[in-house]
C-alpha cells in the first residue's frame, strides 16, 4: 500500500496561527479516504527516521528558534539531511499553506519548495470565502477553472521564476501565485490553501488535493 508522511508542525516548526494537528489529521484522513496508508508525526529531529515515505506532506509553520526550547541549528541538520536524502531518492513532497514559512534553519528548503513567505512583504486579507483561478494547463488541473474554500488567501510570497503556477488568487487587479509545481528534483507541488479545516470542507477545494496527490504518486 502506498504511504504517505504527514508532518505536523511542533516545537520550532509550530506557529501560533494554525492547527497543526487538526489540519494533520484532517488531510490523513482525506488521503485514506482514496486508499492512501498515513502517518503523521511531529516535527521532531528524529521524525524521519525510521520510515521509508511514498509522500511526505508538509503541514509545518514557524516556531521557535531559541536553543533552550527546541534545540540548536545543528541539533536539526540530520533532520534536514535526511529530508534532503528522501527528496533525492525520488520522493515527493506537498507543502501546504504554511510551508513556506518553515525550516528557516535549511537554506535548500525555499528552492526546493519553490517560494517563500517573507516578512513584511507577504501578507493575506481577512478569512472569507475566497476564489482561487487556474491558470495555465497542467495535469493536475485540466478540467478545473476554479477552487472556492472558507479560506486565506496568500498575496505577495517570494516565487521562484522556475515553477510552474497552477492557481493564483486575483486581488486588486494582480494575480498572486498560491498553487505552483516546482522544478524538483522529483515530484514537488506547493498549495497555499488549508489556513484550517473549514478549508476542507469545500469540494473544489478537496477535489484539488486530490489531484495534487494523484499526480504525486504518479509513476
Amino acid at each position: 500500500m502506498t504511504h504517505a508522511l504527514v508532518l505536523a508542525g511542533h516545537g520550532r516548526y509550530e506557529d501560533p496561527w494554525h492547527d497543526t494537528a487538526a489540519i494533520a489529521h484532517r488531510v490523513a484522513q482525506l488521503l485514506g479516504d482514496d486508499g492512501v496508508d498515513v502517518t503523521i508525526r511531529g516535527t521532531l529531529p528524529a521524525a524521519l527516521d525510521g520510515i521509508e515515505p511514498d509522500l511526505v506532506v508538509v503541514a509545518s509553520g514557524r516556531g521557535r528558534p531559541d536553543p533552550d526550547f527546541d534545540g540548536t541549528d545543528d541539533d536539526w541538520l540530520p533532520f534536514h539531511a535526511r529530508l534532503s536524502a528522501l527528496v533525492a531518492s525520488g520522493v515527493p513532497v506537498l507543502g501546504l499553506h504554511q510551508a513556506t514559512n518553515t525550516f528557516l534553519d535549511a537554506p535548500a528548503w525555499e528552492p526546493l519548495l519553490g517560494g517563500r513567505w517573507v516578512e513584511g512583504t507577504t501578507w493575506h486579507p481577512p478569512h472569507s470565502t475566497a476564489t482561487f483561478r487556474v491558470v495555465g494547463s497542467h495535469e493536475i488541473t485540466a478540467g478545473l477553472a476554479e477552487v472556492t474554500a472558507d479560506d486565506e488567501q496568500y498575496l505577495s510570497l517570494r516565487v521562484s521564476p522556475d515553477v510552474q503556477v497552477l492557481l493564483v488568487a486575483d486581488h486588486d487587479g494582480t494575480a498572486h501565485p498560491v498553487v505552483w509545481v516546482a522544478p524538483g528534483p522529483g515530484r514537488i507541488v506547493y498549495d497555499a490553501l488549508g489556513h484550517d479545516v473549514r478549508s476542507y470542507d469545500s469540494p473544489s477545494r478537496v477535489d484539488l488535493l486530490r489531484r495534487e496527490v494523484r499526480w504525486l504518486l504518479s509513476p
